[in-house]
């Protein structure tokens, strides 16, 4: 068996509101229960587990690899596309200062830089 990840934790102060905000930005299916959390499931099975917690929130950065497609469709109202690797690339808040980004093409997969 290869080792993958399989799902990470997403500290939040209101579930439905956090889980909502990334299916709706990615064009995910709506977030399904699992016991307390709230599961946002991604194409390649990793899932986001929403927490609800009333203690400090550390923000985090979780990043999504998408098509030409999807970006265009998730990058509405949203400004400072960069152009990493011949793809492209944003980021953005979540509801609790979790810093998202979408991109095009993962790091280090453009041509290498010119001599």
């Amino acid at each position: 068996m290869s080792v993958q990840l399989n799902h990470t934790i997403v500290s939040c102060r209101d579930q439905q509101r956090s889980a909502s905000f990334l299916s709706g930005i990615l064009g995910l299916p709506p977030a399904t229960r699992f016991g307390h959390f709230l599961v946002v499931q991604a194409d390649n099975d990793v899932s986001l587990d929403f927490a609800e917690t009333t203690g400090p929130i550390t923000p985090q950065h979780y990043a999504f690899l998408v098509s030409e497609t999807e970006f265009d469709a998730a990058r509405s109202q949203r400004q400072a596309i960069n152009h990493r690797d011949g793809g492209r690339g944003l980021y953005f808040e979540d509801p609790d200062g979790h810093l998202l980004e979408i991109l095009t093409r993962p790091y280090g997969s453009g041509p290498p830089p010119a001599l």
